[in-house]
């Protein structure tokens, strides 16, 4: 057997710590395996937020094709209109009849 001197061991020491500062890093790091569910947790959510600012631009959208000036939904334009002018209550219910 081969004794081995002190820069030797020391070597290895060095390298052991540096190993197992990695697997540190790698279980526990920012980015580690404990890190994991929070991440999938943290994604779940802004899924659900792109869903949703997906549906409000979806509905947005849809307003400004109904306020095209070439072809403007009559409907809407009454309701804008009494809303900016004031003439609209809290309590009305708006009724729409479908043409024939």
């Amino acid at each position: 057997m081969r004794k081995t001197g002190s820069g030797e061991r020391l070597k290895q020491v060095v390298a052991l710590a540096a190993l197992l500062a990695l697997a540190g890093f790698a279980v526990a790091g920012p980015t580690g395996l404990l890190a994991w569910s929070e991440n999938l947790a943290a994604l779940g959510q802004r899924e659900a937020e792109v869903d949703r600012l997906t549906a409000e631009r979806n509905a947005l959208r849809n307003r400004v094709m109904l306020l095209d000036p070439e072809a403007a939904d009559p409907d809407l334009a009454s309701e804008l209109v009494r809303e900016q002018l004031g003439v609209i209550h809290e309590d009305e219910l708006v009724i729409t009849l479908e043409d024939e």
